[in-house]
């Protein structure tokens, strides 16, 4: 579990975080959360460990894909 956090700034065209806004809204969910889980599905496909990763989150994805 993350302790600190820190900031990550990005440019976007305003189109698509319109449309990206736009649709977090209508899945119930923020952003930020869209933008973590992409991060650690991202570091996940490259098999990149890091401290905080969930070990739970691990072993249920390998249960249901086998």
């Amino acid at each position: 579990m993350e302790k600190k956090t820190a900031r990550l700034t990005l440019l976007i065209d305003p189109v698509k975080k319109k449309a990206f806004e736009d649709l977090c809204t209508a899945q119930d969910l923020t952003p930020s959360q869209v933008v973590r889980q992409m991060i650690r599905d991202y570091l996940d496909e490259h098999g990149v460990t890091y401290a905080t990763k969930s070990q739970l989150g691990t072993k249920v994805k390998n249960e249901t894909t086998s």
